[in-house]
């Protein structure tokens, strides 16, 4: 992974954070249980295209499919 894909994580969760309300530790460990880290990772090319609320919305689409499924 290169740093800018780093840095736009690290941006992407906390910005996460801010949105739920959350420490940026437990957004960390909620998208990265719910596959939101390997979804930023596997789609970066195409997600930091995207506006940050785009990409925020995405994850929150994610993780509510997979609270449903677990």
């Amino acid at each position: 992974m290169y740093e800018k894909e780093i840095d736009y994580m690290v941006m992407i969760v906390n910005e996460y954070a801010i949105e739920k309300n959350i420490s940026p530790k437990d957004a960390y460990l909620m998208l990265s249980s719910y596959g939101g880290i390997k979804a930023l990772e596997e789609n970066y090319e195409i997600e930091h295209t995207l506006s940050i609320s785009s990409t925020l919305d995405a994850l929150d689409a994610l993780c509510a499919r997979k609270k449903i499924a677990i």
